[in-house]
Formats: structure tokens, sequence, C-alpha cells
């Protein structure tokens, strides 16, 4: 039997496989849904960026498309007011605690918030939440590359890559809530820690907090 299945995003046809996770099958077929968490190899994604909504056809919510495995028969519409509402929410709650200095971040123009600012028609700046204005120091200990703490916008994508690919460990998640941050144990300098400076890490970054260090 086979698992080939046909759903529709957008009002187009798509052709896919059972059990494949929405979001990855839209992004494939050229039809973009804000994400910044999703990581495809993830079994269990953990939806914690809040941007990848997405309305379904009889269901009452919108749902998550990193989380969602396609049926056959799906209907899903990646714009409705629900939708945008809930993107531009999750987005702005990012802003609040996110360095906005754009040009004079590693990543301008290379940026994922760019790209869904960009894609959605949002502002790259607070305009409804407070901002959280954190301080952190500038982690450059590493030879190569630096991370800017300021500027992560907490995707675990750097943990994925330390933990998962390069299987070392050290960086993780501490705290929660507002004082949630990604760093080493016992908040040592990467250049202190068990970190190898593998570089994939940086590599991962959607935005500029891990980055190159110019030569």
């Amino acid at each position: 039997m086979s698992d080939e299945i046909t759903i529709t995003i957008d009002e187009q046809k798509i052709k896919t496989r059972l059990g494949e996770k929405l979001l990855w099958v839209a992004l494939e077929n050229d039809i973009y849904i804000p994400h910044l968490c999703a990581i495809k190899d993830e079994k269990r994604p953990n939806a914690s960026c809040r941007l990848c909504f997405v309305e379904i056809e009889g269901h009452n919510r919108p749902v998550t498309a990193c989380t969602r495995e396609v049926e056959e028969g799906m209907v899903v519409k990646t714009r409705s007011s629900r939708v945008d509402r809930l993107v531009k929410t999750g987005f702005e709650l990012l802003l609040s605690d996110h360095n906005l200095k754009c040009r004079e971040c590693p990543a301008n123009r290379n940026c994922a918030l760019q790209v869904i600012a960009k894609n959605r028609r949002l502002k790259l700046k607070c305009d409804r939440f407070k901002p959280l204005e954190r301080e952190f120091e500038l982690d450059d200990s590493p030879a190569e590359f630096a991370f800017d703490r300021s500027r992560c916008v907490l995707c675990g994508q750097c943990i994925w890559a330390d933990r998962v690919q390069a299987e070392i460990g050290a960086i993780g998640f501490t705290n929660r809530g507002i004082n949630r941050n990604v760093t080493t144990f016992n908040d040592l300098p990467l250049a202190d820690s068990i970190c190898t400076e593998c570089k994939l890490c940086v590599d991962a970054c959607p935005v500029g907090a891990l980055y190159y260090k110019k030569a």
C-alpha cells in the first residue's frame, strides 16, 4: 500500500508522504511559513518559537505546522486573520527581548527575523511590548567566533547542533520564563568549557547570536 497522499496548501495541491511534518512539506514546495526553532530531523518538535501557525480545515483553532503530520485530503491555509494575529504577537514578543541594532549585527541581510518581517510585513521594532533590556556580556573567548546572547532568540538550533551533531553537550538552556538563556555549564566562557570550537553551532544560528569573527 502506497503512503503517497495529496494535500492542499493555499489552494495548491501537493503530493507528499503520509506522516511528513506539514512545515517541511510547505517549505519544500516554496510555500513560506515563518519558523525559527524547527529542525527537520527532530522527531518531537517543541514549537517554542510559536511562529509557524496555520489553519487546517475542520480544526477549531490554528495549529503549529512543525508538529502537525500531514494526512490525506488535508486542506491548509497559511494566512488568515487568526494566524496573522498569532504570528504577529509571537514575533513582537521575540523582538521585546532582542538587540534590534540590525545595522551593527553580523547577520544583517542574512537573518531569519528579517526574512519573517519581510514576508509578513512586520516591523523590526518594539511597539506593543516593553523591551526587557537584559544585559549580557559578549563571549568572544573562542578563536574564530563569538556569542552575543543579546541577539539570541532561544530557538535551540545551536543546542541541537552541539548535542546531536557534534555530540559534545557544551551548551544548553538555563532558567525559565524571561530569564531563560543559552549558556555553558557553570556559565563559563565557551573557551573554558568543554566546547571543541567545531563551529557547528555557529552555522546553525539563524540570527546574529553566534557569528564568525572578521579575519
